[in-house]
């Protein structure tokens, strides 16, 4: 499966566009739509670079999720996808939401599980509070929202 344009602007919106590199509230310099792996400290990049990037980031969290081996819908997907791309993939795939996703737990389960997932250096973060709530109601959303 790839990302649907509904689940890239769930990313774009909760990991904003920022063209100079900063540091994340987990400390990790970061720049563009919460790209990592080749940022560095004062570095800036184009819009068209950010984006490029970000399609190169999903390719990742894509991988991840469809080698999860879960039976999953659009919706689903889509959320597996923006949870995998903000944690990465070695922490997604050891998830405790990846687990009870693969038991079938009820919905409450896994809402909390998705609710765990919004610390940064043990500090509760309210942009993660409120991307793991997205997350979670277009896991359970029937219809693209």
């Amino acid at each position: 499966m790839k990302t649907s344009q509904q689940g890239i602007e769930l990313i774009k919106q909760h990991e904003g566009l920022k063209l100079k590199s900063y540091l994340c509230p987990a400390g990790i310099y970061t720049i563009g739509y919460g790209h990592t792996l080749t940022a560095a400290a004062g570095l800036t990049i184009s819009r068209q670079l950010a984006e490029e990037l970000l399609m190169q980031d999903l390719q990742f969290a894509e991988i991840a999720v469809n080698s999860s081996g879960a039976m999953l819908n659009q919706n689903q997907f889509d959320a597996l996808v923006s949870f995998a791309f903000n944690l990465g993939s070695t922490a997604f795939k050891g998830s405790s939401l990846l687990k009870k996703i693969k038991l079938n737990a009820s919905e409450e389960e896994i809402r909390y599980q998705f609710s765990r997932w919004v610390h940064a250096k043990g500090i509760p973060i309210p942009g993660l509070i409120a991307r793991r709530t997205d997350e979670a109601n277009l896991y359970f959303s029937l219809n693209n929202l």
